[in-house]
């Protein structure tokens, strides 16, 4: 067999093999993986639908309890001392408790009435001091809330009373679940008037559970893992399961989630879910083995699949590889008579290659080259024409070239920015993608034959357009025209808002340079006009206006008055004298070119008040915060947004904690002249003249950090002081008042017996009674 055609068949073997089993084995983890996963998918989904079942019943029934314990007949009866004779009141109490069978079926019901000592049942009617189970019920009312279930291992008396008419066995007295509601509902902590008790068989509650055991077997716990559902062998069997199901929940906090363990050699996958409603956890558990049932037919349907496949393309490869290598041999055949090196005979096509490898490739070469740089040459020419760069032999020469459009009545340039990605799912780094995505929304819209290449230009989209008409009414409406029709296609496809800054129509194509300065010009106005806008650069041309003196001196006190706010940390104040501002320069009419100068001022004093402070701009204030963010903002609501939350919250902020840092400072200096002082003439006016702060704002300070006057703190220090003395000191009083500074002896023992509760005299002689 030839080298070549060896080569060719081995490495198609090869290639398939690899195909085909990385497809085999990729498949199967996919598929096993997706079985596994949809089997948790639907046990979760399951215990969901069994909680919702299950806790709807119980809800519908605490509804109409509720109902029938808000009814006038119970409200009734809770104040009578009721007794046998009392039958029409009795029946009515107990056909509300039959009522209160609705969605789930009752076994018991009882109104017990712990005050007036009787009990009502479906049946029956009895004092509540004779009931078996008193001690218990009446334990109910000690419990914390108003309604709680309460799983109990044997029926009620009365129920117990008809099973033994009917004789049955031993020990077929099936569990409960009891429901207690608290009579009055809302009640302080003290002892309830009655209590209302109904009791559901286990077996109703287990009827409400899934019975898929496809998805596994359904378990229903208390809080403390235990099922009180099951009985005898069932819950012994598993009880392994409830144990690692509250375990798990008690160790992670969960409340829900998936997980496998090994139960008696068994691989099992545990679903569990935690109810919020009452604390039950239900709980899924289902063999792994079953799950991965599928993932093994899947695997042995993969295996066979992909063997039959690999033998097909061995077939195919074998049988293409001759074909292939026909031509080959045919023209190594006519090229045989070309002399090549001994090496060559050892790969036919090796020979071939070398003698006409560049025969045909340099010009096809040449030619991807050139339709792949094609579009990028045509944008490269416009970005050119759009700087200046561009005359008009140049474009005359070049637009043959390129294909550009030669004759027209007039152009114009049009630019589409975007106003804001606030409000949208995009975020900042998307901008380039979202305009180059306009940039070809723009591209299908227009026929070629209408415009020149669209391109990208700094944060723009920009296109040189045609116009067919030669009035500029006509003129005006067709551009406004396709402006709109562009706007609707990009928030059709993109929901984004843009604006569109249209120029003046010009003859001369060099003059696009020009026109796109209008266009930017004309978007400027979003400042005034706001967002989402089409602005023709003739409609705005005519609005400009010169700033008058008067209102530049009410930006400046205003600007002034924010100062103030900031420094007061009063972000009311802030907010309002802000809006103010922005008012003021809206309502008289500033050009929008003037914006960024008047706030840059603005901005320049609120730096000023981070650095007065000592703090850095940079740090205060984040990267948003700087000059350069702000100048690319568009719309003046961005502007507004961007002052109060990126500029005048972070320095609130700071000067706050600057603030309270200083407040601080100032209480402990305070506190350390009373403790070094006390026994001098101390006062706010003295602290104040030592600090050199206004008596009143010491005042305030101290009262702020401290939580009570200056005047109260001294009194307790120099009363604690007294107390020392009192204690180790044989001092009279009055001596220990003229050293504590008091200059009259009855004002001393007035504020010790405010403080202390007694005199000085009777405070030693208590202590001196103590320590004898």
């Amino acid at each position: 067999m030839p080298k070549f055609m060896l080569r060719l068949l081995g490495f198609s073997f090869i290639l398939a093999a690899i195909s085909v089993i990385s497809i085999g084995v990729i498949s199967y983890y996919i598929a096993s993986g997706d079985i596994e996963e949809k089997v948790k998918e639907g046990n979760m989904q399951v215990l969901l639908q069994t909680q919702m079942r299950v806790e709807q019943a119980l809800k519908t029934l605490e509804l109409t309890s509720l109902q029938y314990l808000n009814s006038p007949l119970v409200a009734y009866s809770l104040d009578k001392s009721l007794n046998a004779d009392d039958f029409f009141d009795i029946r009515d109490l107990s056909k509300g408790l039959y009522n209160l069978q609705t969605f789930t079926s009752i076994r018991e019901a009882y109104l017990v009435n712990l005050q007036k000592d009787w009990m009502v049942s479906f049946a029956t009617f009895r004092k509540f001091s004779t009931h078996q189970e008193h001690d218990l019920i009446a334990s109910y009312a000690q419990y914390p809330n108003n309604l709680f279930w309460i799983p109990v291992k044997n029926s009620s008396n009365e129920a117990e009373a008809h099973i033994s008419e009917a004789e049955p066995e031993e020990g077929n007295i099936s569990k409960a679940i009891r429901m207690v509601f608290k009579v009055p509902v809302i009640t302080n902590k003290g002892q309830p008037k009655a209590l209302l008790i109904v009791e559901i068989a286990n077996s109703e509650v287990k009827d409400l559970l899934s019975s898929n055991n496809k998805l596994g077997e359904v378990f229903l716990l208390d809080s403390n893992g235990q099922d009180f559902l099951s009985e005898g062998s069932d819950m012994d069997s598993n009880k392994e399961i409830h144990s690692l199901v509250a375990e798990r929940i008690i160790a992670t906090k969960e409340q829900s989630g998936f997980f496998n363990a090994d139960l008696l050699g068994r691989d099992m996958g545990i679903t569990f879910r935690s109810s919020s409603y009452n604390g039950w956890i239900y709980v899924s558990a289902v063999s792994i083995k079953d799950i991965t049932k599928q993932s093994k037919k899947i695997a042995w349907i993969t295996f066979i699949a992909c063997t039959i496949i690999f033998a097909l393309v061995a077939l195919i490869a074998l049988y293409g590889s001759r074909k292939m290598y026909s031509p080959i041999k045919r023209l190594f055949e006519f090229t045989k008579d070309i002399k090549v090196d001994d090496h060559d005979h050892k790969d036919e096509f090796l020979s071939i290659e070398e003698r006409f490898r560049t025969l045909f490739s340099t010009e096809k070469n040449l030619q991807q080259q050139v339709r792949g740089q094609f579009n990028q040459l045509n944008e490269f020419f416009m970005l050119k024409l759009f700087a200046g760069q561009i005359s008009d032999a140049d474009f005359a020469y070049r637009a043959q070239i390129f294909g550009f459009p030669t004759r027209w009545k007039r152009l114009v340039v049009m630019a589409v920015q975007i106003d804001s990605l606030e409000e949208t799912r995009y975020q900042e780094h998307d901008k380039e993608l979202l305009l180059f995505a306009i940039n070809n929304i723009i591209g299908e819209l227009i026929a070629k034959d209408d415009r020149f290449s669209p391109i990208l230009l700094d944060q723009s989209q920009v296109t040189l357009l045609l116009c067919p008409y030669d009035h500029d009414a006509q003129q005006k409406l067709h551009f406004f025209e396709i402006a709109g029709l562009i706007k609707g296609k990009v928030q059709e496809f993109l929901q984004l808002p843009v604006s569109i800054g249209i120029s003046k129509p010009f003859d001369k194509v060099t003059k696009s340079v020009m026109a796109y300065r209008e266009c930017l010009e004309a978007l400027k106005c979003r400042m005034s006009l706001g967002q989402d806008i089409i602005v023709h650069y003739e409609d705005i041309d005519a609005g400009k206006k010169t700033m008058e003196v008067t209102v530049y001196t009410q930006l400046k006190l205003l600007e002034d008055k924010l100062g103030v706010a900031l420094k007061a940390g009063d972000v009311e104040a802030v907010d309002t004298i802000f809006d103010t501002y922005i008012s003021a320069i809206v309502e008289k009419g500033i050009h929008f070119n003037e914006y960024p100068v008047l706030m840059m001022q603005l901005i320049s004093k609120s730096y000023h008040l981070v650095q007065e402070q000592g703090g850095s701009v940079k740090l205060v204030l984040g990267q948003k915060a700087t000059v350069e963010h702000f100048l690319k903002l568009t719309t003046l609501e961005s502007i507004i947004q961007w002052f109060k939350g990126e500029l005048f919250d972070p320095i609130i902020n700071f000067l706050n904690q600057q603030a309270e840092s200083q407040y601080l400072n100032i209480a402990n200096q305070m506190i350390k002249l009373v403790h070094e002082r006390y026994d001098q003439e101390i006062s706010l006016e003295a602290c104040a003249s030592i600090m050199n702060f206004h008596p009143v704002y010491l005042s305030r300070v101290f009262k702020k950090e401290m939580n009570i006057n200056f005047s109260e703190y001294l009194a307790d220090y120099r009363m604690s002081i007294a107390k020392t003395w009192l204690e180790n000191t044989s001092w009279k009083v009055s001596e220990i008042a003229e050293r504590l500074n008091y200059t009259n002896t009855t004002a001393f023992i007035r504020t010790f017996r405010k403080i202390v509760d007694m005199t000085p005299g009777k405070y030693r002689h208590q202590f001196n009674k103590k320590q004898i």
